[in-house]
């Protein structure tokens, strides 16, 4: 009688599937995604405002490419034909690029590290820092705002001290953002007196606004200048004197 050959059952069992449950962000824009953290945590989000807390590491790239896709319709409802002009062929993806990369990087980033020294030598002179170039933008139009910026100091012996380089890099990031001039430098104040408690602080800032040069009346030699005073640049007279006439010699 021959004999029969049974089937050999394997050894290895099939690991069972596993079900990925579906994320509730699945399939929608990056920029949703960011909104809803944010709004989870009952946060505001100006457009001055720093939501970088919120961006996770490589999103920022995801936000170029969806920022790009909407800024190709708005070429396309300008009637801009981006097919056969060579010149706005990829016009889109460079102003994406320009609004996350450069002039909103302030809204993005975590604000620059400041390195901060003791007040060894127990400095308690007034320094100015400036004038620092300023390049925004504005809030209403998303014109360019040129202008510069000088920072004035008077430190206490017991103030933190911090390197040169550091005023700028904290000047780009708060001025990097879609905002107004008066809340720029107040910003800028508040962050100034946080960091490195000083006596006073004072700031001016002197700038064109392309809104109005660009468009509107289009007057090409109207400038806004506003300064803001704390602590002893308010009450000393004689200081805030000094601090700005010093402006002028420079």
């Amino acid at each position: 009688m021959p004999t029969k050959i049974l089937p050999v059952k394997s050894a290895t069992k099939k690991a069972p599937v596993k079900k990925v449950a579906k994320s509730a962000d699945a399939g929608l824009p990056l920029s949703v995604v960011i909104r809803r953290r944010i709004e989870a945590q009952k946060v505001r989000f100006h457009a001055n405002d720093n939501i970088s807390a919120f961006i996770q590491p490589g999103e920022l790239e995801g936000l170029v490419d969806e920022v790009a896709q909407k800024m190709q319709a708005v070429l396309e409802s300008l009637v801009i034909d981006t097919e056969s002009d060579h010149n706005t062929k990829n016009t889109s993806a460079r102003v994406a690029k320009m609004f996350v990369q450069e002039v909103f990087r302030g809204r993005y980033v975590e604000q620059p590290t400041l390195t901060k020294f003791p007040n060894v030598s127990r400095l308690n002179e007034l320094m100015i820092i400036g004038p620092i170039t300023v390049r925004s933008a504005c809030s209403h139009h998303l014109c360019p705002i040129m202008g510069r910026i000088w920072i004035g100091v008077l430190p206490s012996k017991a103030s933190a001290l911090i390197g040169l380089s550091k005023y700028s890099r904290l000047t780009e990031w708060v001025m990097c953002r879609p905002q107004i001039q008066e809340e720029a430098v107040v910003e800028l104040a508040d962050m100034l007196e946080k960091k490195i408690k000083p006596v006073g602080v004072a700031i001016v800032m002197d700038a064109d606004h392309f809104c109005m040069q660009w468009r509107g009346v289009k007057d090409r030699d109207s400038k806004m200048v506003n300064s803001v005073m704390r602590g002893a640049f308010l009450k000393d007279p004689n200081l805030r004197r000094e601090f700005l006439s010093l402006l002028d010699k420079r």
